[in-house]
């Protein structure tokens, strides 16, 4: 990938990146309070709506000593 951005670079391109880290940081916001502060700060519906899928729904599975958890939000 690091490749393909420089090349693109070099090209005169541009590359648009959103890194994001979910550990913990939706755990002690209301997913639906923080979804109307943004809307409220005019964030785009696009974004809005793939922040929402992001947080609403999703599965996670945590392995330890051969014991699967599984964490609905």
């Amino acid at each position: 990938m690091l490749d393909n951005w420089t090349q693109n670079l070099e090209n005169g391109g541009q590359i648009d990146v959103i890194y994001t880290d979910s550990a913990k940081a939706f755990d002690k916001v209301p997913r639906k309070r923080l979804l109307a502060k943004l809307k409220s700060c005019g964030i785009n519906t696009e974004i809005l709506a793939w922040i929402e899928c992001f947080l609403i729904g999703r599965n996670q599975k945590v392995k330890i000593n051969s014991v699967m958890y599984s964490v609905i939000s």
